[in-house]
């Protein structure tokens, strides 16, 4: 009897694992990032895809790791922050499919509103030229800054050309954002940090991005890997009703489905 147990339990654990399942190592950032890709990974595992995410703290290592072929496929990055990083690595990467977007707010411990800022306020933004350019953008959207006609997605605070207030910009490492509250006048920081810092973008900011924002992230792989059967399947497992209502659900407006 013992024996019959053990082999229709051993049964229906081979029928719960699809044989021919496919694994695939997938990066992704702490926080919200990877807790959507475990509603992504249950779902795909329907369609026989075996997800095993990689968690990173920070931004670069997931498209190092990817190039080496160390990963499959990564989620957590915006169309200009990959642009910036493939001029810049060379690495052959390539975009496959859209997932949320996170956008990316101004917070203060020191001030309850942006006309609180007094001038020669100090505001720290990401050190990366994706997201300081897109910090930058969000401050001229508010009118606190002016930039040179044309600088867009690549704008510096060199492309500063109008600053009323006197603005020092501080730029640092995205994960020192948070940190740096205690020490400027405000901040740019990307909501997955803001999150796990307990800052909601909807209800704790001075300034929030726009969801018309282009900077909607993405799934990225090796570009010889594009039209693999698996990246159908993952693309397919992400952009379904089951993740985009746990996005919604979970995330109250701090973050959106971008497809």
């Amino acid at each position: 009897m013992k024996r019959l147990i053990l082999a229709a339990t051993g049964l229906l654990v081979a029928l719960a694992v699809p044989v021919h399942a496919q694994t695939i190592k997938v990066g992704a950032t702490s926080g919200p990032h990877a807790q959507i890709l475990e509603v992504v990974k249950a779902n795909a595992a329907k369609d026989g895809l075996d997800i095993q995410i990689v968690e990173f703290t920070e931004y670069i290592q997931p498209n190092a790791a990817l190039a080496a072929g160390d990963l499959q496929a990564n989620s957590y990055q915006h169309l200009p922050f990959l642009k910036a990083q493939i001029d810049a690595r060379g690495y052959d990467i390539v975009p496959v499919g859209k997932t949320t977007l996170f956008p990316i707010a101004v917070y203060s411990k020191r001030h309850k509103t942006l006309a609180d800022l007094p001038v020669g306020a100090s505001i720290s933004i990401p050190n990366d030229p994706s997201n300081g350019a897109r910090s930058l953008l969000l401050l001229e959207s508010a009118g606190l800054i002016t930039l040179k006609p044309g600088a867009g997605i690549k704008a510096t605070p060199l492309d500063i050309v109008g600053n009323p207030k006197k603005l020092k910009i501080v730029e640092l490492e995205s994960p020192q954002l948070v940190h740096s509250l205690d020490d400027v006048d405000a901040s740019a920081v990307n909501t997955n940090y803001a999150l796990e810092a307990k800052l909601n973008p909807v209800k704790d900011s001075l300034i929030l991005e726009s969801p018309q924002s282009q900077y909607t992230c993405e799934i990225v792989v090796r570009r010889k890997d594009a039209d693999q059967p698996w990246v159908k399947k993952f693309v397919a497992a992400y952009q379904s009703p089951v993740v985009k209502e746990f996005i919604q659900t979970k995330f109250n407006g701090a973050a959106v489905p971008g497809w």
